[in-house]
């Protein structure tokens, strides 16, 4: 037999058994992604003890997602013990008053939260580095550490997470874990805004109204404010109100103002009453009847998110 020939036979018996590998490696991995999934199911039903015992023997496995999730569950406190009607230490409506619940009955575990979303984490899972950075930040389960938070954070960050970008231009602007440096600021909330992260878009157009890592530019700055006006942002409606009714970077515009803080006023906000009523107060009659029904429209698109 040639070499050739023996060459060639090797490489089809080696692809064949690379064949085999994957093939095995898929039907083996099946149950464990339809046990998370029912797990994930369980988990938006409400039947958090359902989830748990699906999720903790998969964490245990190394289940990267499983991991994440049972981190999240210790740390909003949505671990349920076993309790029954037969014990006499709770009623009925003290279980039905939230407040009693969350502290009576959840297991609200930090420390636990903590391994598990390092675990995850140390796995390269984007989501897991942002809530374990978040739990350096507020100082939950670890020492508060703001570098650590930075560390993790960045690592989301630069695989696309667009909350850990946003969080990252927020350590840079508040000099938090890193020197001040608003150009960094501004790289990091353009990135998260780009993605449609309304906090960072409310950030980034900040950032050019007053001119921080950015020349000032009151057009960019609209054009960002009102991207997160549109998804909801209150505090992004309140000031593209007040750049209206001052006309930065836009033509003065009393009844777009009226509209804008009709919304806030609308969402509870009774700070911007009397702001929207001085807008209301320099438009005419039927100026001021316009601008109530754009109020309306812009409620039912903006308001109610």
């Amino acid at each position: 037999m040639s070499v050739g020939v023996f060459s060639t036979q090797m490489h089809k018996k080696f692809a064949y058994m690379k064949y085999l590998l994957t093939a095995v490696f898929l039907i083996t991995s099946l149950p464990s992604y339809a046990d998370f999934q029912a797990a994930v199911d369980a988990y938006e039903a409400g039947n958090y003890e359902t989830a748990y015992n699906v999720l903790k023997p998969l964490a245990e496995q190394g289940n990267v997602k499983a991991q994440n999730y049972l981190g999240q569950m210790y740390h909003r406190g949505e671990i349920v013990p076993r309790i029954g009607l037969e014990d006499d230490w709770f009623t009925w409506a003290e279980i039905e008053d939230e407040k009693n619940w969350a502290e009576r009955f959840l297991l609200v575990d930090h420390k636990e939260a903590v391994k598990w979303y390092r675990l995850a984490a140390e796995q390269g899972l984007a989501e897991a580095q942002h809530n374990l950075a978040g739990m350096y930040y507020r100082g939950e389960g670890v020492p508060q550490d703001y570098k650590e938070a930075v560390k993790w954070w960045r690592l989301a960050a630069e695989q696309g997470d667009p909350k850990a970008q946003h969080n990252l231009g927020y350590m840079y602007y508040s000099r938090k874990g890193v020197p001040q440096d608003d150009k960094e600021a501004v790289k990091w909330y353009r990135l998260a805004a780009e993605q449609g992260l309304a906090e960072a878009q409310h950030n980034l157009a900040g950032m050019y109204r007053r001119g921080e890592g950015v020349s000032q530019d009151y057009k960019e700055a609209v054009k960002w404010y009102r991207l997160a006006a549109e998804q909801g942002d209150a505090k992004a409606q309140a000031i593209l109100g007040v750049i209206y009714e001052n006309g930065e970077g836009v033509p003065q515009d009393y009844a777009e103002c009226y509209a804008w803080m009709s919304i806030i006023v609308a969402s509870g906000y009774e700070y911007a009453k009397d702001r929207r009523d001085e807008c209301a107060s320099k438009l005419s009659p039927e100026a001021l009847s316009k601008a109530q029904e754009k109020a309306k429209v812009y409620w039912k698109k903006y308001g109610s998110n």
